[in-house]
């Protein structure tokens, strides 16, 4: 134990310097050798850059698509499958997120030996799968828009997921934070993309089959040109890989990892609350309903401009203190929601909470990379972590679910030609 001391302070030291990121994987790297060529990783050229493009469609493509399950939300409890009650649906994408981060409890593992490029083509050949198929379904349908949009599509993102972010590590060193930070605003900017396209194509002529095709040809080539883009390095010596096994005793053992599981599950609870919330609340304050509904599209763009500043701003301070003061300030900003009153208020709570989120959801990749000590088991610290933290979120989601399904009525209002879901609350 004595002689785990230094290393601990030494880590400690190394965030307070402005360049953080890569004191931090100095320290690493003399403790351990990782499985491929840390010690000179390229930081750029063609190959790295179009990895990092890949990966940045696959967020896209990916959580991206999840964040835009309220619009099918909507339209499935209007007219898909009006018989059945609101909170039964959302299970449908409250499934597909939970295994988007559970699955890589085992795509994580697989990546580490070596098998990104099967991950990459199964799992993108999977989404596609799922939302040509979810096309065919018919109203009434619960089952199989069940079994198709929640447990296939779930299943390919979870393949892809983890190792996506994972292979960036291989390319870069000391940009490592900066190239993660922007390949994680893929996520956001498919959430403010996506939504709008689907209120467009499934509430007006197009109808829903067609609609979800035309979605599904769009996500089918954005994820081909991910897969051709993307590449691993060589590895750069023969050692084997630990078992999963060995590295969750690892993972038992190493104090900063658990604390940041733990934070991270901590911070979940809070997370969502402005983001199932903010509509709902300014709705319910008399904001008008056209406004109200872009509330979350305002939030979603500056998460985008969080996540891509992250980087670096977290060059200079550190990506263990960024992340501190950005998990602080959403705590403020969510007390602050008892102040909402107006446009105005509105506005400056998404903005501000947007950014915030966005830096914390950018930078705990990093985090979880940076003490990381031997990057052969990257992925496998990403699962156990990933699988962790998700899993509050999703039974905390359902239980809004129930909550206003039982304690409200739904009211469904038609403003223009965007369809609105109103909770009354009784």
């Amino acid at each position: 134990m004595s002689m785990a001391q230094p290393r601990i302070r030494d880590t400690l030291v190394a965030h307070e310097k402005p360049n953080a990121p890569e004191e931090l994987e100095h320290v690493h790297s003399s403790n351990s050798s990782p499985s491929f060529s840390e010690s000179d990783p390229p930081d750029g050229g063609f190959w790295a850059w179009a990895t990092a493009f890949g990966c940045f469609l696959i967020q896209f493509c990916g959580f991206g698509y999840v964040s835009s399950f309220g619009v099918y939300q909507d339209f499935y409890t209007r007219i898909y499958l009006a018989d059945q009650p609101p909170s039964a649906i959302s299970w449908i994408g409250a499934l597909t997120s939970f295994l988007a981060d559970n699955v890589t409890l085992i795509s994580g593992p697989l990546y580490d030996r070596g098998w990104f490029y099967q991950l990459m083509i199964v799992g993108s050949a999977l989404q596609s799968l799922s939302l040509f198929t979810l096309s065919l379904a018919r109203p009434g349908q619960f089952y199989l828009i069940f079994m198709v949009q929640g447990v296939l599509s779930g299943l390919g993102m979870g393949l892809t997921y983890g190792p996506c972010m994972a292979v960036i590590s291989q390319h870069f060193s000391k940009r490592r934070t900066l190239v993660m930070s922007l390949v994680a605003s893929g996520s956001p900017m498919g959430a403010v993309i996506h939504p709008i396209m689907l209120n467009h194509l499934l509430n007006g002529s197009v109808g829903f089959a067609r609609g979800v095709r035309a979605s599904a040809g769009f996500v089918s080539a954005l994820l081909l040109i991910a897969c051709l883009s993307m590449r691993t390095r060589a590895l750069s010596t023969s050692k084997p890989t630990i078992s999963y096994s060995a590295a969750v005793r690892k993972c038992s053992r190493d104090v900063f990892f658990i604390l940041i599981t733990v934070g991270a599950t901590i911070f979940q609870i809070g997370y969502y609350f402005p983001i199932f919330y903010l509509q709902l609340d300014s709705i319910k304050h008399g904001i008008d309903v056209h406004f109200s509904f872009y509330s979350l599209v305002i939030m979603n763009a500056a998460c985008v401009i969080g996540r891509c500043t992250a980087g670096m701003i977290a060059v200079y301070t550190g990506v263990l203190n960024f992340t501190i003061a950005s998990t602080v300030a959403c705590s403020a900003i969510i007390m602050s929601m008892i102040a909402l009153s107006d446009v105005v208020s509105v506005v400056v709570l998404g903005l501000a909470y947007g950014y915030f989120s966005g830096v914390y959801v950018a930078l705990m990749v990093p985090l979880v990379t940076a003490f990381t000590p031997d990057l052969s088991e990257l992925g496998a610290r990403f699962g156990i972590c990933f699988a962790l933290t998700v899993d509050y979120s999703v039974a905390q989601y359902q239980e809004l679910c129930f909550l206003l399904n039982i304690g409200g009525g739904y009211r469904r209002s038609s403003v223009g030609s965007s369809h609105f879901l109103e909770v009354q609350c009784l």
